[in-house]
């Protein structure tokens, strides 16, 4: 559901999504985050410190870690996975996407901010 009603003037492409994944270092997420922005494939990057508790090669993991928040739309999210894929450093990178409400004009913002 979106906070604002649908206009039929928002361009094509702006349904929001985020994109999150984690990396160990601050400086691993800036430049995850200034890549997909520079490339278009996100709008805006944030950036948080976060720890993360998991299992990894049979044991219980507890680490610090940093999280991006990725803003953009359906139909930029294929370029931008394959984008976190290939720069990645993890092994087995945590991406998750989320669908996400906005108001009409950040939408709007967003949409235009990732087109190609």
């Amino acid at each position: 559901m979106r906070l604002d009603p649908p206009n039929p003037s928002d361009p094509p492409g702006a349904s929001i999504v985020v994109v999150l994944t984690t990396v160990a270092q601050r400086q691993q997420a800036q430049t995850l985050a200034r890549a997909l922005v520079e490339q278009r494939l996100a709008a805006c990057a944030q950036i948080d410190a976060i720890e993360s508790v998991y299992h990894w090669d049979g044991a219980l993991q507890q680490e610090p870690e940093y999280r991006l928040w990725l803003k953009t739309t359906a139909e930029r999210v294929p370029a931008a996975v394959a984008a976190l894929r290939a720069q990645h450093p993890y092994t087995l990178p945590q991406i998750v996407v989320l669908a996400a409400q906005a108001s009409t004009d950040y939408a709007r913002w967003v949409g235009a901010q990732v087109q190609p």
